[in-house]
């Protein structure tokens, strides 16, 4: 009991000098919106939000749900975007996308997108399956619109990736769809985003960027996409180009 008492001046000082440094910590934190302010203006600012088109060329490995080895590798993948500048959706498909992935001369899948009607090498897609498709896989570019009215982004707890320490920020979408965003706290990079899907949690890791410019530019070379913590593929970009003039024949589905 005397030792409390002789200490209890000295443990009420340190309190008293923490309180106003986790006071200040607080007043000073960025809110989950100025962290997603501070990724756009990172990833290339208004030419980034707003671009028109994405091309991009590299190589991808597929993996299967058991076994270790990849179950198809792409040395030729390419994708072509045409984007929805009024997006509010996060997790369904907008504006125009065509995938191609080959293996020499071998096509290992295709996949396109005209606004309406999803298509594959097999043919037109069922909407119903569409829907499942886009909604495990579409997610990354509403982050694009997190400032517009609508949108709400929340700070998560702070997490880490290889090294790197994040701020985490959950964006929800007008219709409530929500995206996890890990924001690199130096670079503010976006190094990793979340979100639930049909097929499970799914989890992207970014890496290796590389800053383009006219239009500024940030792009992850490496991709790397899990469902439920198991790996899914791996994306090597080795080519990107930004709002270029694309065909819209590419997107058009087959003639059955």
């Amino acid at each position: 009991m005397n030792r409390l008492r002789l200490y209890a001046p000295l443990l009420l000082a340190l309190f008293a000098l923490a309180m106003p440094a986790a006071q200040a910590q607080s007043e000073t934190a960025p809110t989950g919106a100025e962290i997603l302010a501070l990724a756009r203006e990172a990833a290339g600012g208004d030419q980034w939000a707003n671009a028109r088109t994405l091309s991009l060329s590299g190589r991808a490995i597929f993996y299967g749900e058991t076994g270790y080895e990849p179950r198809a590798v792409a040395d030729d993948y390419r994708m072509w975007r045409i984007f929805d500048p009024d997006r509010e959706v996060a997790h369904g498909a907008d504006g125009k996308v065509r995938i191609i992935a080959k293996s020499g001369d071998r096509l290992v899948f295709e996949v396109g997108f005209d606004g309406e009607t999803t298509w594959t090498e097999r043919g037109i897609t069922p909407k119903a399956e569409a829907d499942r498709f886009w909604a495990s896989n579409f997610g990354f570019g509403i982050i694009r619109h997190a400032g517009k009215p609508g949108f709400v982004a929340t700070r998560m707890p702070d997490d880490a990736l290889a090294g790197h320490a994040l701020y985490m920020v959950q964006l929800t979408d007008p219709g409530g769809g929500q995206t996890l965003f890990g924001v690199d706290r130096e670079s503010h990079a976006i190094r990793s985003m979340g979100f639930r899907t049909p097929k499970g949690w799914h989890q992207r890791l970014y890496d290796d960027f590389v800053e383009l410019q006219n239009p500024r530019w940030l792009q992850a070379r490496h991709v790397t996409l899990y469902y439920d913590g198991r790996k899914a593929n791996e994306v090597f970009w080795t080519e990107t180009r930004v709002n270029g003039d694309i065909d819209a024949g590419l997107f058009e589905p087959p003639v059955e």
